[in-house]
């Protein structure tokens, strides 16, 4: 019987295997282990009408990703609700600037438009909605966090300061920014006269 002999990369393939087979079980077990108590702290948070499936499977991915951060100072289900409070926090943020924009939209509209607008008035209505949810999707993070925060929530600056971890000064200046690239952005688009 002739024995072959295992090459240096086929082992290196073999060890790649194992290991990764030995991740994904790992993975499996989180998964399997705290995806109850993942799922009730989301329903918990979000409150209804939430797509807890969804939050669910972006906390797991957080903390694939981030998985090298876990130092083991506290407790895996401690840190596993950290990265859930955080991802339902955006997420209902998200869901509360959008349902502002569209009231601040419609009593804009409302207020400056006979009782019941035109099909043209509704579609140029849409229209002007959807330019500005654009504009403000490609502001970066870092400009368009505080700006919303300022100009549509309404908040103080020392308040999104402190919200953010950052100076006062700090805020004025995204905000100034942000503004001033919304500005651009639309006016470019032809959209400001």
């Amino acid at each position: 019987m002739a024995h072959n002999p295992i090459s240096d990369d086929g082992l290196a393939a073999t060890h790649a295997a194992c290991v990764e087979e030995r991740r994904l079980e790992t993975l499996d077990q989180l998964y399997e282990t705290y995806e109850p108590s993942v799922e009730r702290w989301v329903r918990r948070l979000a409150g209804p009408g939430a797509e807890v499936e969804d939050l669910v499977h972006d906390v797991f991915l957080v903390a694939l990703r981030r998985r090298h951060e876990f130092r083991g100072d506290a407790k895996l289900s401690t840190w596993l609700f950290r990265i859930t409070e955080r991802i339902v926090r955006k997420r209902v943020f998200r869901r509360r600037v959008r349902g502002f924009l569209n009231l601040v939209f419609r009593d804009n509209t409302i207020a400056l438009s006979p009782a019941s607008p035109t099909p043209l008035e509704e579609l140029e209505r849409r229209q002007q909605c959807a330019l500005l949810y654009a504009a403000l999707d490609r502001l970066p993070e870092k400009y368009r966090t505080p700006v919303i925060m300022f100009d549509i929530d309404g908040r103080s600056a020392a308040e999104v300061a402190t919200l953010l971890g950052i100076k006062t000064n700090t805020v004025w200046v995204r905000v100034h920014r942000a503004r001033a690239r919304l500005f651009n952005d639309l006016s470019a688009e032809g959209n400001i006269p």
